[in-house]
């Protein structure tokens, strides 16, 4: 079964064609500034243990000539993996947003792409572009199942003391309005991979994706219990450009005393802030060659972006009574060794111990960086948020 699966951005296209059920795919890509000049698609074909990577920069008006340009890669004489588009049994789409409508991998059809449409005010960002990709695979592969994956759905175990706000009721009943969480492919399978790494389907886990977007979650026999983002990807841990939690006083002040539009408000804290408003950088790769190079702000970015992991670790080993194990996962957990040395800082009364010499090598495939005596664990797992959909796409279909 060739599983073809897709994450449809604003302006990108990530892909990953799996001939299941082998895991390791077939070939994978990204397609980039789409709709905009000079867009670019980078196409990684694996055989026989070798991976060739060409690159190539050409036009492409939308999302159905990005796709039409990757399906070309995929069916090339020479270097494609299919001779006919036709040969794709399964499209799996990451789609941000399920709502409270979906909890589960879902087939699409007419009914669950209009719920999709629902949800666009809730994710405006990220689900108009994932339902663009849903509409162009159905033209580009009709013979193809649809299946749509959603980040909200391992999150939906949340109890409901976890998921409300303390606000008056109709605001929930009539609007929804709740905790829904999110990255939520990437916590499932980081903390399935623990799990298995642990020898225990009931381990009390702390998953930490730290990318551009940074969130926490709190997994415990397999179930999500409570995560960091809430109704937005704006709430919980210091990102990239996003500020994390705040007093919603501040936004309060910034309306009344400062003069700030909605609009104004949105961008400041959507995309101006985080550690872009801490140091000028968003990527933490500079901030941390600024701290090499002694800057003040940008060691007290690092302080403050790990204090914020730390009291998040403190308050879901409280809500898991316990823990067996934090994972760092996404770009920054994965690769920044002093984000993680720092977030484990203070923390012995866990029992975590970290063990340096680890955290600073980097290996393939699961690390655990913890010292021996460690009561709690200390894993770094490299995430798969592609690979977890044709799981669930295959799950689904079997």
């Amino acid at each position: 079964m060739n599983i073809f699966v897709v994450n449809s951005g604003s302006s990108s296209i990530k892909y990953q064609l799996f001939r299941w059920p082998a895991e390791q795919p077939v070939c994978s890509g990204l397609a980039e500034r789409v709709g905009l000049d000079n867009a670019s698609i980078t196409h990684k074909a694996f055989s026989n243990g070798q991976e060739r990577v060409s690159k190539q920069t050409l036009t492409l008006t939308d999302h159905e000539a990005g796709l039409r340009a990757v399906v070309a890669l995929l069916t090339d004489p020479a270097e494609g993996a299919l001779r006919d588009p036709s040969e794709i049994d399964v499209v799996g789409h990451r789609v941000v947003h399920g709502g409270e409508t979906f909890a589960a991998t879902t087939l699409i059809d007419e009914a669950v792409k209009a719920a999709i449409r629902e949800l666009f005010a809730l994710a405006p960002l990220h689900n108009p572009a994932n339902y663009q990709g849903i509409e162009v695979a159905e033209r580009l592969f009709p013979q193809a199942r649809q299946v749509a994956v959603f980040d909200t759905a391992f999150h939906q175990t949340l109890p409901e003391y976890a998921f409300r706000y303390a606000l008056p009721q109709r605001l929930y009943t009539e609007h929804r309005l709740r905790v829904y969480g999110f990255h939520g492919t990437s916590h499932q399978y980081v903390a399935a991979q623990a799990a298995a790494h642990l020898g225990n389907p009931a381990a009390r886990l702390i998953t930490i994706h730290l990318g551009n977007g940074c969130s926490m979650a709190a997994v415990r026999d397999g179930q999500c219990l409570d995560t960091s983002m809430g109704f937005s990807p704006l709430g919980g841990l210091v990102m990239g450009t996003r500020s994390g939690d705040l007093d919603p006083a501040v936004v309060l002040y910034l309306q009344t005393q400062l003069g700030y539009t909605t609009d104004h408000v949105n961008t400041l804290l959507n995309k101006q802030s985080g550690m872009l408003g801490l140091t000028g950088f968003s990527d933490m790769r500079d901030v941390q060659q600024a701290v090499e190079q002694g800057d003040p702000a940008a060691k007290l970015a690092y302080d403050l972006y790990a204090y914020r992991i730390r009291k998040y670790i403190g308050a879901y080993a409280a809500v898991l009574n316990g823990l067996d194990a934090l994972v760092f996962t996404a770009g920054v957990g994965e690769n920044d060794a002093l984000v993680r040395r720092l977030a484990c800082q203070q923390l012995d009364f866990f029992g975590i111990a970290l063990d340096e010499a680890k955290n600073q090598t980097r290996t393939p495939g699961i690390r655990d960086i913890s010292q021996p005596e460690s009561r709690a664990r200390v894993l770094v797992i490299p995430t798969n948020e592609e690979l977890e959909i044709a799981r669930q796409c295959a799950e689904l279909l079997q």
